[in-house]
Order: C-alpha cells, then structure tokens, then sequence
C-alpha cells in the first residue's frame, strides 16, 4: 500500500496560505460608521472623529486631549447612532430624582422629561450646528457611537 506523506515544504505552504486566508476574512469598522464632534456650534473649531462602534465612559482623553464639557456641535455617519451623557460612565443625571414621582410634578417635570436633560440620541445623517438647541450646550462627557444597518 502505498501513502502519500506530505513533505514539509507542502506544509509550509499550506499553513501560511490558511493565515493569508484567515487574515484576508478580518472584518473592519464600517467606514459609514462615525460621528464628528466640535468644539464650536457650526462645526467649528477644534474637532475630533470617532469610527464606531465606540464608547467612551469619559471624554478626559480623547486623541490626546480632554473634550470633557467641550462639545457643542457633531455630525453623525449614515450608519451611526450616536447617544450623548451629561454624566460619565453613562450615568442619568436625573435617574434617581425619576424613582420620586411627586418631586417631579411638583417640579412640573415627568419621568420622560428626567430622562431626555441627561442623555440625547441622533440618528444616521444628523447633523446638530448648535447643542444648545437640546440644552446640551458643552455638557457631554460620556458618548456611544453604535453602528446601524
């Protein structure tokens, strides 16, 4: 019975092609997915472009610099979502004050409302020129960016 033994240079040749093959299937960020935020409304001043999916629990060191408080206009991807906090670590500002109905009403706010003043979701193609619209003006200091069909 004759077997046939592969030589060395055969495996060789076989492993190497398998890595070239499995690097060649590594899927990269979709290059539709990003948001772009600036200092200034109108897009304006210093900025800094995020590719998603990404999240930052705070924005202390960003591209080498702390944007804490510092975002007052962005611009959002075709295939991105975006969803700022008022807090790091993604936390709700008035979470909390939610669990007490009647401090809210008698705040004239809902639960919705306490919701909404601590974190902000833009869709696919927004573009916000000026934060303060939403009351948002220089708030941010925790950002997702999640990527969307």
């Amino acid at each position: 019975m004759n077997t046939i033994k592969p030589t060395v240079g055969i495996l060789k040749t076989a492993l190497i092609a398998t890595i070239l093959l499995g690097t060649a299937s590594v899927t990269y960020a979709d290059e539709n997915c990003w948001a772009e935020f600036f200092q200034e409304s109108q897009y304006a001043g210093d900025h800094f472009r995020l590719d998603g999916p990404a999240q930052l629990e705070n924005l202390h060191h960003v591209q080498g610099e702390n944007w804490e408080s510092r975002i007052d206009s962005l611009k959002v991807g075709p295939k991105a979502e975006v969803t700022i906090f008022e807090n790091p670590n993604f936390k709700l500002t008035l979470k909390e004050m939610a669990k007490y109905p009647d401090l809210l009403r008698s705040l004239g706010l809902t639960e919705k409302d306490a919701l909404e003043d601590s974190e902000l979701i833009f869709g696919p193609k927004s573009s916000i020129h000026d934060l303060s619209d939403f009351n948002f003006h220089d708030k941010i200091k925790s950002l997702k960016i999640d990527c969307v069909k």
